[in-house]
Parts: C-alpha cells; sequence; structure tokens
C-alpha cells in the first residue's frame, strides 16, 4: 500500500524509547524526514542511529535534547527544525506521561508539572505548526494519548484528568483546522509494552505484594487479545494516520488496547 509519505517531514516527541521510538521508526520506514527529541541527548541520538538502520530511504534525522515542559526549549527545537528540515507535514505529541500517584500524594506543583508536559507541549507545537499547515492545506496531527481517556486507570490521577483534556482541546481543533486539509486525530494505547508500562508495574508490585508477572498476567487476562500490547501495534496506527489513506479522518480518539476499553465510543 502506497502511503504517499516520502519526503513528508515530521516532528516525533520524546522518541527515544517506547511508543514515540516505535512510531518514529514507522514513518522512517516510509521515507519521512524526521526530528525526534528526548530529554538525554546520548539516548535520542542512538534512538537516530536505528531509525536511519531500519530504512531503505535516504531521509534526513535530526536528533535533540529538549525537555517538552519548557517553552524556550521548545522554541529553539522548532527554529532547529525549520532549519534542518524546512515545513512540518506530521506533528506526533507525545510525552512520558504523569506519574502513578494517589490523590492525595498530588500536589499543586505536580498537578502544574503535570499539565506543562502532557497539555502545554502539544498546544505549544501545534501551534507552531499549524500555520505552514494551513499554507500547504496539508497536515496532520497525532496526539498519543492513553486509554484512560476512555476507561479511567486506578492510581492515575495526573493521566486521567489531564489527558481528558488534551481530547477536548484536540476535538475543537480538528474542528477548526479540517477545512484546510489538516487533520488533528488521538490515538489511544492499552497497557503496551514500554519503559513507563514497566515503572506502573513497579509501583503496583510495590504496593501490592505481587509480583511483575502476577500483576501482568492479571492485567492480560482482562485484555479480550490475552496479552499487553507492543509499541508497534500503535506505530502502524500512527503511520496510517499520517497518511493520504485517511484523510477523512479526523477529531477521532482511536483506543489500541486489545479490547480492553469497555465503550463503543
Amino acid at each position: 500500500m502506497n502511503l504517499n509519505l516520502k519526503n513528508k517531514n515530521a516532528i516525533v516527541c520524546a522518541s527515544s524509547q517506547g511508543l514515540g521510538k516505535a512510531a518514529a521508526i514507522d514513518l522512517a520506514k516510509e521515507g519521512v524526514n524526521l526530528a525526534i527529541c528526548s530529554r538525554d541527548q546520548e539516548k535520542i541520538d542512538k534512538a537516530k542511529e536505528e531509525m536511519l538502520q531500519k530504512t531503505d530511504h535516504n531521509i534526513k534525522v535530526i536528533a535533540l535534547k529538549v525537555d517538552l515542559d519548557s517553552l524556550k526549549d521548545i522554541q529553539i527545537f522548532l527554529q532547529e527544525v525549520e532549519h534542518g528540515l524546512g515545513a512540518v507535514d506530521i506533528l506526533v505529541n507525545n510525552t512520558g506521561g504523569p506519574p502513578p500517584s494517589t490523590f492525595e500524594q498530588i500536589s499543586d506543583e505536580d498537578w502544574q508539572n503535570a499539565f506543562n508536559s502532557t497539555m502545554m507541549s502539544a498546544i505549544r507545537l501545534s501551534r507552531a505548526v499549524v500555520p505552514n499547515m494551513k499554507k500547504k492545506e496539508w497536515g496532520r496531527i497525532i496526539n498519543i494519548s492513553s486509554v484512560s481517556v476512555k476507561t479511567p486507570v486506578n492510581g492515575l490521577f495526573l493521566s486521567n484528568s489531564l489527558r481528558m483534556g488534551v481530547l477536548g482541546w484536540a476535538k475543537a481543533l480538528a474542528d477548526e483546522v479540517a477545512a484546510h486539509g489538516i487533520t488533528v486525530n488521538t490515538v489511544c494505547p492499552g497497557y503496551t509494552r514500554t519503559e513507563r508500562v514497566e515503572a506502573i508495574l513497579e509501583s503496583q508490585s510495590s504496593s501490592s505484594g505481587l509480583s511483575k508477572e502476577e500483576i501482568e498476567k492479571t492485567i492480560a487476562d482482562n485484555i479480550p487479545m490475552k496479552r499487553v500490547g507492543e509499541a508497534e501495534d500503535l506505530a502502524g496506527l500512527i503511520t496510517f494516520l499520517a497518511s493520504e489513506k485517511a484523510n477523512y479522518m479526523t477529531g477521532l480518539a482511536v483506543q489500541v488496547d486489545g479490547g480492553s476499553a469497555r465503550t463503543f465510543y
């Protein structure tokens, strides 16, 4: 299937590992030029090399250390992307996600930090790329969220709350830019084998006294597909939504969770 993505320019945030990295690799295989970022320069450099090795296309990859909580870092990142790649066609908003906690453990500072990371990073980056997308009459904004926007997850108060805010903002933006050939969609992974989920399992193990393996088996037993997802399961959907094949799909929140969410929408 020709997805007509060769030579498009994409920003994929938080892409040194996990879902962001898998998404960037999948786009690279389609010939997409990439701007990738992480808080760790060494890790993002290694991810860059892996992306270049896994594609047959002659693509450009810019790898930069960026703190997505910081407006200044985002501004510098966008300047480097414009200089190195040009106008952005595809934006994949992604962050590591707020840490698990109980409600009473969360301070005002925790709420503010999570808001800057989870919501403001997506808003700031999208605000920067939309004008050029309008000029081209083509663009894709894809937010990596969580199935918690469909089925809240116990202990993830910050994520459950703020990701719903991103979902509402994304739907409103989708309506506003649709006439300009720009789509805005959100992908909602369920339990997926990433470093973040490993940390959540560690936390649940510590509080429950059960092993990580026992907890993962319990999780898998409650998923219709009877397994925890892999990052590549989500990456394929992101690439499809970025393509011409999805040009009439916008304002969606699509779960990739093995059927675990108990909702029809």
